[in-house]
């Protein structure tokens, strides 16, 4: 089947990049290792500046039906349950024009996978890129087993642990030594809790922090509760496992501490992300997505920045794919810079404890709670140029 475009990854990015590129004439080949299209996870969250995409390509409405809007964003002391700060997510949608919503993983993924399907995607599965090639005119991904894939471009949508990446650094993920556990339930199992049911809450505290909200319509919850592990801070090779979830948690609130029962203990996932590089593109082959810049969780940004990639290499795309390419790589890499780089430093921010965490207490209580000073630099409109790139909160108002 002849094609013009192969995407090697089938996860949110790699199907967002697909169906932004058909939508502009291109045929799109889609390489997926797994034996079935999917997603692991649990809840993730969606900020205006993906919902807007999203508007673009017709599929706002179904995301809406499946997700969850909710009213606020609470942020909490883990230690004591007091409200530290309140952002109004009906007044984010007034000023931003579109809304915040939170979403199953599999139910965005499997939206995008059956916009792909009725564009005319062709998605593969079962196929394991090994190596990438630059031809005339074009690039190729080197299949095990198999015969090289052409495309006038390759995209690489490969992860965290990217095989392409390698043509581009000879970095590796770096460990945070902190540790995510997830679980979503129905909604009666959180029936005698004290819980917001129409919030996202995060509690922040000592080196932890728990995240709520409800999702599917409100049938289920969500919960992801994130510590640092001792085992990993002492170069243990088995770390962040369930003897030190309870643990982490000691110093927390009845209304944390009520929550972690619920918890997968089977599963977990270490939090690792990887230090931005500048360069994306080489020849006909460019990375997206985690393939990129796998970011830490704490801006729940890293679903939304692949779809935002998708959206503005085709927004770049008039025929000349060099042309597109430098483009993108022109706006892309130091948008997402900015969001890995923030995203660590809010993540000890949340995680001070002793005088620190009176200062971060403080700091939060005497935010109004519609300064959008941290936040206009992410929610906007994504940048298709460098000049539209906004500029980020002045560098003196710190987070940590």
């Amino acid at each position: 089947m002849a094609t013009d475009v192969v995407v090697v990854g089938g996860g949110i990015g790699g199907l967002a990049t697909a169906l932004a590129l058909t939508r502009k004439g291109q045929r799109v080949t889609v390489l997926e290792q797994a034996p079935r299209f999917g997603e692991v996870g649990a809840g993730m969250q969606i900020a205006p500046n993906c919902t807007r995409i999203l508007h673009e390509w017709g599929l706002l409405d179904e995301i809406k039906s499946l997700g969850v809007l909710p009213e606020n964003i609470v942020m909490k002391d883990a230690v004591d349950g007091g409200v530290l700060s309140r952002l109004d997510l009906h007044d984010v949608e007034r000023r931003y024009g579109f809304p915040y919503l939170v979403i199953h993983r599999s139910d965005l993924h499997g939206t995008l996978l059956r916009a792909c399907r009725a564009a005319g995607v062709h998605l593969v599965t079962d196929v394991k890129v090994t190596g990438y090639e630059q031809v005339p005119g074009g690039a190729v991904a080197h299949v095990e087993g198999g015969e090289p894939v052409r495309g006038d471009v390759v995209i690489a949508a490969d992860g965290l642990h990217s095989t392409a990446r390698r043509l581009f650094s000879d970095d590796e993920p770096v460990s945070s030594a902190y540790v995510a556990y997830r679980g979503a339930v129905p909604i009666d199992k959180v029936a005698e809790l004290d819980v917001h049911l129409k919030d996202v809450v995060v509690y922040v505290g000592p080196q932890c922090h728990l995240v709520q909200y409800p999702l599917r319509g409100g049938d289920m919850f969500n919960q992801v509760a994130v510590f640092e592990s001792p085992k990993a801070k002492a170069g243990e090779a088995e770390w962040g496992t369930p003897d030190e979830l309870d643990a982490a948690f000691d110093r927390t609130c009845a209304q944390v501490k009520a929550g972690l029962p619920l918890m997968w203990r089977n599963r977990w996932w270490r939090m690792y992300d990887r230090d931005p590089i500048m360069n994306w593109v080489q020849g006909r082959i460019a990375l997206t997505g985690d393939a990129a810049h796998p970011p830490l969780q704490y801006l729940a940004q890293g679903a939304v920045m692949a779809i935002e990639d998708a959206w503005v290499l085709a927004a770049n795309f008039h025929g000349d794919w060099d042309a597109a390419l430098a483009a993108y790589n022109a706006v892309r890499p130091e948008h997402c810079r900015r969001v890995l780089t923030t995203a660590r430093a809010w993540g000890e921010f949340w995680h001070h404890d002793g005088e620190q965490r009176d200062w971060r207490n403080q700091t939060l209580l005497e935010r109004d709670v519609y300064d959008y000073t941290y936040i206009d630099w992410l929610f906007g409109p994504t940048a298709t140029t460098p000049d539209q790139e906004p500029a980020m909160f002045i560098s003196g108002d710190r987070l940590g």
